[in-house]
C-alpha cells in the first residue's frame, strides 16, 4: 500500500508541475491576473505572488486519500463539502473574491506564521514552512502528524500584503487529518494565524468553494492582491474508489480584518 501511495504522489507532482510550467509560459504574470479592481484601487503588487504559481497549484498533490483507501468511506464518513451557498455569487465581477465579510485592515509587515486556529471546525494546529522539491513540486506536511499544516514560503506571509497560502492533508493513513472538516466552514467564520512577531492576524472567510482537479482556477485562487488575503486548501470534491484519489480541492478564501497583540 505504501508503494501505491508513493506512486500516486509522484503522478500528482508531475501533473501539477506541468501545470505550473504552462502557467508561467502563458503570460508575464505567471501567478495569474487578479479579478478586475474597482476604479481607484491600488495596483496589485506582483512581488511574491509571481512566485506563488511555481508551487501552490501543486498543493493539489496532497490528495492521497490514504485513510479511505485502507479503511473505506464507511469506517469514517467522507469529508464534508461546501454547499453552493458558501461560494461566491456567480455574478461576482471576474469571479473574484467579492463581496467581503467585514472591512479589510492595513496589511502587516511580513513575519512567519507559527500556528493556525479555525474555531468553527476545532482546528488548532502548528504551521511549518513548505518549500519546493527539486522537481518543482510543493512539499507536503509530514503524514506522521495529522494535526499539522504548512505555509508556502515562496508567497506572502499571512497578514502581509498579497495572497498567502496554507495547505494541509485531509487525511493520512491513520485517519482524518487537520483539514478534514474544512468544507464545513461558513462565510463569516474566523481564521486566526499566530505569527512569529507576537501578533495574531485575524481573517474572516469570504467564501468556500470546491473545484475538480481538471478545472482548478489557479488565477482566481492564487492571483495577486493589494490586500492581505489568505487561502486555506485541502482535498475534496468527492472520492474515487477506483483511482483511490480525491477528485478535487476545497479552497477557503479569507481576508484580514483585525490584528491582536499576544501577551
Amino acid at each position: 500500500m505504501g508503494n501505491a501511495r508513493r506512486t500516486r504522489h509522484a503522478r500528482a507532482r508531475t501533473t501539477h508541475a506541468a501545470r505550473a510550467r504552462e502557467a508561467r509560459r502563458a503570460g508575464a504574470a505567471p501567478a495569474g491576473e487578479p479579478a478586475p479592481a474597482p476604479p481607484g484601487a491600488p495596483p496589485s503588487p506582483p512581488e511574491g505572488d509571481r512566485k506563488t504559481v511555481v508551487a501552490t497549484v501543486l498543493a493539489l498533490a496532497l490528495c492521497t486519500g490514504s485513510w479511505l483507501i485502507q479503511h473505506g468511506a464507511d469506517a469514517q464518513g467522507p469529508p464534508p463539502q461546501p454547499s453552493a451557498a458558501e461560494a461566491f455569487p456567480s455574478a461576482s465581477p471576474g469571479g473574484g473574491p467579492v463581496p467581503r465579510h467585514g472591512p479589510a485592515v492595513s496589511p502587516l509587515p511580513a513575519s512567519p506564521p507559527v500556528r493556525m486556529r479555525i474555531p468553527g471546525i476545532q482546528v488548532d494546529a502548528p504551521l511549518r514552512p513548505l518549500g519546493l522539491r527539486p522537481d518543482g513540486g510543493l512539499e507536503s506536511p509530514p503524514e506522521d502528524d495529522r494535526n499539522l499544516a504548512g505555509w508556502y514560503t515562496g508567497g506572502p506571509a499571512p497578514g502581509a500584503v498579497g495572497t498567502a497560502v496554507v495547505a494541509g492533508h485531509v487525511d493520512t493513513a491513520d485517519g482524518p487529518a487537520v483539514f478534514y472538516s474544512l468544507g464545513a466552514l461558513k462565510k463569516g467564520h474566523a481564521v486566526e494565524v499566530d505569527r512569529a512577531d507576537g501578533r495574531t492576524a485575524v481573517f474572516t472567510i469570504d467564501a468556500i468553494e470546491v473545484y475538480a482537479s481538471a478545472d482548478f482556477p489557479s488565477q482566481k485562487v492564487y492571483g495577486p492582491s493589494a490586500r492581505a488575503e489568505l487561502r486555506v486548501i485541502t482535498c475534496g470534491g468527492g472520492f474515487d474508489a477506483d483511482t483511490n484519489a480525491y477528485l478535487g480541492n476545497v479552497v477557503v478564501y479569507a481576508h484580514l480584518i483585525s490584528v491582536r497583540q499576544r501577551s
